[in-house]
């Protein structure tokens, strides 16, 4: 019966099983290699074949998305015909257009200078409605080029754009019209996409425009999906895969529009595209599941011939293994097998021979660690009884006794350390006695083995002082009658506690198992003894809580008291708080549209507010832009843009400031700085020149600059003096300080008429700082909005031996007063 479980026990774990599983595991590799390199070639077919069959549907319909625009195109630039003057013949024309075109819902006509003369849609007609679009890029952008596309919009849940069409003719005006983007469904239908997949049409911002009936919702935003993110980026390519909106993955396709910035895609889900592959995948499968039923029956016959040898080989070393060093193992045939019986036969002898002088030792380790077992227990009960006291003047003696014990020595000496005096004093002595007078009580750290062991952290022992370095301890312990000593440090982690010293009068090594014991025994006696420590410091400190604790019980009144009368002090604090949080605020809304010294005049002292209400001065406008901005952004990226307006924005800040202008607002690089408002200044004409002339120095070293980095670019200034309405506009959350006047826009046709690097004032202007600065009359300038020519001078520069004579002229009077003062 136990042969039988043997033979069970064999064929489940032994080299049956193992050569079994091998077979089996080779045949199922080569199966599974080649249904793996079948599956990977349908999966790569299949899938070329469905992104190269969605990559011509995708490139179909962005084609017929352009031609649709450009058809839109073609029929809106039928209204902007040249004949039509009136407008009569512009709104037939419009109405025209919306019946025959569905996708157009509204027409707008604007005039040369941007304003809107008509609007038409289906429903409405409004005319000379006047809105302003002078700046908007529907008509800017259109009067240079003729045709623009304003990006897509939505209202609602419907996609929009604008195609606007300039009209023939110089300065005739513009043809805005909203197009219903609604129509682009109509290329996505099932017959054009197909039953499994889906298609749908973004903007250059990811959002959906148009989709296929199992597509994503129209308005939706789909640029975090990979294969829009791809293409959306500088130099993007296009992705063969991605994810819907749902997160599942899907084959794609796409194609560009590239007139609009429109992307086509079509999509098919990655688990209906690779149904053909799961099929394959099952075939493979059952092959396999055939090729292993195979395996295991040829592995099986091929194994079980194996057993016999095997086996004897196996009860043969069970024997070995018994002790039984006579057996030998009887194998025939002449193979591996049959070798390896050879050398299971020839160690057995081997192993017969060495086994009894392996009993010799044996017996001899079991002697040493009886030994080894004896001190462990000695230390055991030396810890224990170490352990076993709180008061140091009871530890210390205690561990003395027991080094004493352990050690079999003549004396023990426990020296503690002074951390201040770098000094080792006597504290516990046995065998010595410790009243005696002597230098053996106190002895210096650097002179001493004592000091070279607690620096090391390890034992010395000395077996002979006779031949030891000259030293202190050597010569009292000589004298003592002492010739061999052992020197253990008592440290840990935070310090040295001191030294632990066992002398013998015979001179002789110190065995290293004794050396090993006492260093453990000097670890136990250091937690020992800083344990004694620790009581006695938690014990005095208990003593100084007590009487704390009465102390802080008597000013727990006097806190009381005092915290009544800070409740009073808060309360108030409060109220001043408030007051100022107060001014702060108002501070704060004047400082939205104010320079900081203004705000804080009109927050310092009542009543100024009234600065800010809506009244008419004399003022002078200075209104400054950059020539060539306009075609420098056309051309340059935004973000460098954006550089260039900080630097420009920041040095003409830093001179408005200085100078106590008022900034006005500003849009772009167009910017306009009042002077005499709100504040009023007797020389504010001066102030504005003499700024403007600062101003020009300064953005000159910029223009430098920008030119270095290959930007054309110019400065040009306008400044007019004359009455104008000035107080706060807007609303709450967002007021301004404005000024309203033709003296405002005659600074700003001023400033249109300037060249690069000129400051072009009114003739009043220059009468007023005529004394101060050198300038060159200019022909008479015709001016849009002014009926008559207007007499202007350019300012050349300001001359400084006049500036500061005046200024001297100024400051005397102020000097005088102060010295009366």
């Amino acid at each position: 019966m136990i042969g039988v479980r043997d033979k069970i026990w064999f064929l489940r774990q032994g080299l049956f099983a193992k050569y079994v599983i091998s077979l089996v595991g080779l045949v199922v590799f080569v199966l599974a290699v080649n249904g793996a390199m079948e599956s990977w070639i349908s999966y790569r077919a299949t899938k070329t074949t469905l992104i190269d069959a969605m990559s011509e549907k995708a490139e179909a319909t962005a084609r017929r998305i352009e031609q649709s625009i450009s058809e839109l195109e073609r029929q809106i630039s039928w209204v902007t015909r040249a004949s039509a003057v009136a407008l009569e013949q512009h709104r037939a024309d419009y109405a025209q257009l919306l019946n025959q075109v569905p996708a157009v819902s509204q027409l707008s006509l604007l005039s040369g200078n941007g304003s809107e003369q008509l609007r038409l849609t289906r429903t409405t007609i409004l005319v000379g409605s006047g809105t302003d679009y002078s700046r908007d890029v529907r008509f800017t952008e259109t009067a240079a080029r003729g045709v623009t596309y304003a990006p897509a919009d939505f209202r609602g849940l419907r996609p929009y754009m604008s195609i606007a069409v300039s009209h023939s003719g110089f300065n005739a005006g513009v043809t805005v019209a909203d197009i219903d983007l609604r129509f682009l469904s109509d290329f996505l239908g099932d017959a054009q996409v197909g039953k499994a997949s889906f298609a749908y049409v973004v903007d250059s911002r990811g959002r959906v425009l148009a989709s296929s009936a199992k597509g994503p919702e129209v308005g939706k935003d789909l640029s975090k999906l990979p294969q829009v993110a791809a293409l959306m980026t500088p130099n993007g390519q296009a992705l063969a895969s991605g994810t819907d909106a749902d997160g599942y993955g899907v084959l794609t396709a796409s194609s560009a529009v590239p007139k609009l910035g429109w992307f086509v895609f079509f999509d098919q889900p990655t688990a209906q595209a690779l149904a053909p592959i799961r099929d394959q995948l099952l075939r493979v499968a059952l092959l396999i599941g055939l090729g292993l039923v195979v395996a295991i029956l040829a592995g099986t016959l091929l194994a079980r011939r194996m057993l016999i040898p095997i086996t004897a080989l196996r009860a043969g070393a069970r024997r070995l293994g018994g002790g039984d060093f006579s057996h030998r193992i009887d194998v025939r045939t002449a193979d591996e097998l049959e070798e390896l019986a050879d050398q299971f036969n020839s160690m057995a002898g081997q192993l017969h021979e060495t086994y009894s002088g392996l009993e010799t030792k044996v017996e001899e380790r079991t002697r040493d660690l009886a030994r080894s077992i004896n001190e462990l227990k000695v230390l055991e009960e030396v810890g224990r009884a170490v352990s076993s006291s709180l008061d140091l003047n009871a530890v210390l003696p205690t561990v003395a006794a027991r080094a004493l014990e352990i050690t079999h020595a003549d004396a023990v000496l426990i020296y503690s350390y002074d951390a201040a005096r770098h000094q080792f004093n006597l504290a516990e002595a046995i065998g010595i006695d410790k009243s005696a007078e002597g230098q053996h009580l106190a002895i210096d750290e650097g002179s001493s083995v004592l000091g070279e062991a607690a620096t090391k952290g390890e034992p010395i022992a000395i077996p002979d002082l006779a031949n030891a370095a000259d030293h202190l301890l050597r010569d009292v312990a000589i004298a003592a009658g002492f010739h061999s000593v052992l020197v253990v440090p008592l440290v840990d982690q935070k310090g040295i506690l001191g030294s632990l010293v066992v002398l013998r009068r015979g001179a002789g090594e110190f065995s290293p198992n004794l050396i090993g014991l006492m260093r453990t025994f000097a670890h136990q006696s250091v937690l020992a003894m800083r344990n004694a420590r620790l009581f006695t410091e938690v014990d005095q400190k208990g003593r100084e809580l007590a009487s704390a604790h009465s102390t802080v019980q008597q000013q727990a009144g006097k806190l009381q008291e005092q915290t009544d009368q800070l409740l009073n002090w808060n309360k108030s604090l409060e109220e001043r708080v408030e007051k100022q949080l107060g001014e702060i605020e108002r501070i704060r809304r004047l400082e939205r549209f104010l320079p900081p010294q203004v705000a804080q005049l009109i927050a310092s002292s009542d009543g100024h507010d009234s600065l800010l209400d809506s009244h008419r001065r004399e003022v002078t406008v200075v209104f400054c832009d950059l020539r060539g901005f306009t075609a420098f952004t056309e051309t340059t990226e935004p973000e460098e843009a954006m550089n260039v307006l900080r630097e420009y924005h920041a040095a003409l800040g830093e001179l408005i400031f200085r100078y106590e202008g008022t900034l006005d607002r500003y849009a772009g690089d167009g910017v306009m700085i009042l002077f005499n408002a709100p504040i009023q200044f007797a020389d504010h004409t001066k102030r504005a020149v003499k700024m403007a002339v600062e101003m020009r120095d300064t953005i000159g070293l910029l223009t430098q600059k920008w030119r270095n980095r290959g930007h054309s670019l110019g400065f040009g200034v306008g400044i007019a003096l004359g009455y104008a309405t000035l107080g706060q506009i807007g609303f709450e959350q967002r007021l301004e300080y404005a000024a309203i006047g033709s003296v405002t826009n005659l600074a700003s046709r001023l400033c249109d008429e300037a060249k690069a690097g000129q400051i072009v004032v009114a003739r009043r202007v220059y009468g007023m700082v005529e004394q101060w600065v050198d300038g060159k009359p200019l022909d008479d300038l015709h001016l849009k909005g002014f009926n008559h020519p207007v007499l202007a001078v350019e300012i050349l520069r300001w001359r400084e031996e006049a500036a500061e004579a005046e200024d001297a002229e100024a400051t005397a009077p102020a000097e005088l007063l102060r010295r009366k003062q």
